[in-house]
């Protein structure tokens, strides 16, 4: 099984992979100081509530946003597992995700997580919209590169700016209001909120088809995603677990090579052996 795990700035979002059938997953808070034994409690609770076991996670990928917490994971996943872990990055990447971009270093794992998984599963041109701390937007090209995207405030990082420079304003649900003109308070936050974001989302992907001269499908993931989408026109499709799968299909690349690489050691040692022995029997009969 493969444990992939996604540390983002307010959660981090865990799955478990038996091949390419997701087993499990949880959604918990991401705290920038918790230490690599609390992690490896967190999971072990997480793995018991699904009748999970340690020794059967033969691999595990990361993709981390969070780097003071990268190596805590990293250190509780080995100790918990014995297993290794990948982390992603652009150079990891290498085969499955090819940027159209000046320094593919900088950007963020869960970006490229992203796009690997939708232009496996959906092809190319495609765009994805992940709804998160930030609200990222990524661009797939028809050559199947990535050509950049989008970053602005996400939902729930809009809102608690309002509510905080805001001191009659109240802390409300991000759900959206039966119309968008609001009849009190609470549901005018929850128009502009929600139902702005819709709009700005809907008038970026706009600009995005403009600058491209085509279109593309939209794929929505991150945790507000199935909220913001009904309310949207141009997202086609949510897909929860696009981040998930994209670190699955990293580390069945990294495998494969990994196996390849071998076989190919093999087999130049095995040619190797039977220079020298043709190179012995040559000596023999002169």
């Amino acid at each position: 099984m493969l444990l992939a795990i996604d540390i983002g700035n307010t959660h981090t979002v865990i799955g478990v992979y038996a091949g390419d059938s997701l087993r499990a997953m949880w959604r918990i808070a991401t705290s920038r100081h918790t230490a690599a034994d609390e992690l490896r409690i967190t999971l072990s609770n997480l793995f018991s509530l699904e009748g999970l076991s340690f020794e059967s996670m033969r691999a595990s990928a990361v993709a981390s946003v969070v780097p003071q917490l990268t190596k805590a994971w990293l250190k509780a996943i080995k100790d918990a597992t014995g297993a290794l872990s990948l982390v992603c990055c652009a150079e990891a990447a290498e085969g499955l995700f090819e940027a159209d971009y000046p320094n593919p270093n900088e950007i963020g794992a869960d970006r490229i997580a992203d796009a690997v998984a939708a232009r496996a599963r959906y092809g190319a041109p495609v765009v994805v919209v992940d709804f998160g701390t930030a609200t990222n937007i990524e661009v797939i090209d028809r050559d199947g590169r990535f050509r950049g995207g989008i970053i602005a405030p996400g939902v729930q990082t809009s809102a608690n700016a309002l509510f905080s420079h805001g001191a009659q304003l109240p802390d409300i649900g991000l759900v959206a209001p039966p119309a968008v003109i609001g009849t009190c308070t609470v549901e005018a936050i929850q128009s502009g909120i929600m139902l702005g974001e819709a709009d700005r989302v809907d008038g970026l992907v706009r600009r995005i088809f403009a600058q491209l001269g085509y279109e593309a499908p939209v794929i929505a993931t991150g945790g507000l995603a199935s909220v913001v989408a009904r309310h949207s026109d141009t997202i086609d499709e949510v897909n929860p677990e696009l981040t998930l799968e994209g670190l699955r299909l990293l580390a069945e690349k990294v495998a494969a090579d990994a196996a390849a690489a071998r076989k190919d050691a093999e087999g130049a040692g095995v040619a190797a052996v039977d220079a020298a022995g043709a190179t012995a029997t040559g000596a023999a009969a002169s």
